[in-house]
């Protein structure tokens, strides 16, 4: 940062911190570490927040409202960007998604994961990128003992088209006391196609993704600087 820009973010961080701004909120939006922020600010008289003790009649913070709405934006912008996607574009997206999800080993294509849409895509892109015997489909449920084993079948066939008589044993997790406090409702769904021999053609298109030309017209360390 230059000197300009670090006398603008001092400024910018004393005028918060008389805002009642917590040191960790000034940093995020200054852009600059806690450490300095804290240096800057200390001698800044102001009257502290009361904690938010989670109550809804309680405004959110303005950079709370910065971040969300920042967030429905982005999400907004994301989606008119990648609307509608090219015969190439879905096989390289799948692609991407089989690397950093996807099974690798054993002789089978498959994936698990708790996001419906995940598993929705995966197998909508290996439905019409590759010609499937829909008969070697199958569908795995990894479920806690205490939510309902129906519901999650009857969600994860909807969402995966996969009959339920293709479904695998699942598996049910008991009661523990390192059991995670937070469980998805439905568990997580592993999806499943029985083929070494398109085993080998996906992963064959994951090491053509990974070692494609990628040029962005500059270099990585510039593209960083915009970060």
């Amino acid at each position: 940062m230059s000197n300009n820009g670090k006398v603008a973010a001092k400024q910018r961080a004393r005028e918060l911190r008389a805002q009642a701004w917590t040191l960790e909120e000034i940093a995020s939006e200054v852009g600059s570490a806690k450490s300095s922020v804290s240096r800057w600010v200390r001698d800044v008289e102001f009257t502290p927040r009361p904690r938010n003790r989670g109550h809804s009649s309680q405004a959110a913070h303005p950079l709370r409202q910065r971040v969300e709405a920042e967030t429905v934006r982005f999400a907004a912008e994301g989606r008119d960007r990648l609307a509608v996607l090219d015969d190439l574009a879905f096989l390289a997206a799948g692609t991407a998604l089989y690397v950093g999800e996807g099974f690798k080993t054993g002789s089978q294509v498959g994936m698990a994961n708790t996001d419906p849409e995940v598993i929705r895509f995966f197998l909508a892109w290996l439905r019409t990128q590759f010609d499937i015997d829909e008969t070697k489909l199958r569908g795995r449920l990894y479920l806690h003992d205490d939510l309902s084993l129906d519901r999650a079948y009857d969600h994860w066939e909807a969402v995966s088209a996969i009959p339920r008589s293709q479904f695998n044993a699942p598996y049910r997790a008991t009661a523990g006391p390192r059991r995670r406090k937070r469980r998805h409702e439905f568990g997580c769904f592993t999806a499943l196609y029985c083929s070494a021999t398109l085993q080998r053609k996906v992963l064959g298109l994951c090491a053509g993704l990974l070692s494609s030309d990628v040029s962005f017209g500059g270099s990585s360390a510039g593209r960083a600087s915009h970060c």
